[in-house]
């Protein structure tokens, strides 16, 4: 295994999901590029800002370099990449994770009577994700080797929350497939990860408000981060072009690579909490 430090892009870092896999990756010595917009003096670091995110990477053992990025706008995302080129002359592993959430399309509410705006989810999610990829690519093609992370979730396949959070998912999913096909010839892989109930601080907060009631989220949910350690992983793996072009379940693939969550446990999967599992993708070509 090489020595020279991973380098990757998490988008959407500065909270949630992208902060956790990007701490993670920290952890096994990681250069992490932490993109979102929500940022703060770098000389004192607030939570829930890129800067935060890129100083408990640091913190981990990786480096943490925290760049804001609005992931709605193409020449935002032009700049980064050709700052990690710059930087580091070469990307191993891109993340994205980058999406509009409102609490609008959280509630119980039909899409008709939910704000248009909950749609942007198509802007940043679908759309910035391909952007980035494209941006991504030429970093990783001459050294025939790299990883794109499709962050997603089993509300690919089953109804959560509504069309504008469930139709992103989806077609992320379908991305990472598709993108597989044009990149396979590099050994360059492309996987779209499904997590499952998170342990973020949000929902930390919230569960500690009401343990009685909501307690048991923590004996089915996984920590961000361990989604991270599985992204570490599947780049380490020498068999990860096996895997191109899949929707794969974290915590499987965290059982798979005997890795152990937070309070050493192994958070179930979807399949087996539900019997939801990801669609298959069919092996006809057209071009």
């Amino acid at each position: 295994m090489s020595t020279t430090p991973l380098v990757a892009v998490v988008t959407g870092a500065s909270r949630g999901a992208g902060a956790g896999i990007a701490h993670a990756l920290g952890s096994h010595g990681a250069v992490v590029y932490v993109t979102g917009r929500s940022e703060s003096d770098p000389d004192a670091p607030t939570p829930d800002t890129i800067q935060h995110t890129a100083a408990k990477v640091t913190a981990a053992g990786g480096q943490g370099i925290a760049v804001r990025v609005d992931h709605g706008d193409d020449e935002q995302v032009r700049a980064l990449f050709a700052r990690v080129e710059r930087e580091q002359g070469r990307l191993d592993v891109l993340v994205n994770n980058a999406a509009v959430i409102r609490d609008e399309m959280m509630g119980r509410t039909k899409f008709w009577d939910e704000p248009l705006n909950v749609v942007d989810t198509l802007d940043v999610g679908v759309r910035s994700s391909y952007v980035a990829t494209v941006y991504a690519a030429p970093l990783m093609l001459p050294r025939r080797r790299g990883l794109v992370v499709f962050t997603s979730s089993s509300g690919a396949v089953h109804y959560a929350f509504g069309p504008a959070y469930g139709v992103p998912k989806a077609a992320v999913d379908k991305m990472a497939a598709d993108m597989a096909l044009d990149f396979r010839e590099f050994d360059i892989a492309t996987v779209s990860i499904w997590m499952g109930s998170l342990l973020t601080d949000r929902v930390r907060a919230i569960v500690a408000k009401n343990p009685e009631k909501l307690g048991y989220i923590l004996d089915t949910a996984e920590t961000p981060e361990l989604t991270g350690h599985v992204i570490a992983a599947l780049y380490n793996d020498p068999d990860v072009m096996a895997v191109s072009g899949q929707t794969l379940i974290g915590a499987e693939l965290a059982a798979e690579y005997g890795i152990k969550d937070e309070g050493d446990r192994q958070p179930p999967s979807y399949r087996e909490l539900f019997d939801v599992h990801p669609q298959q993708q069919q092996s006809h070509v057209m071009r």
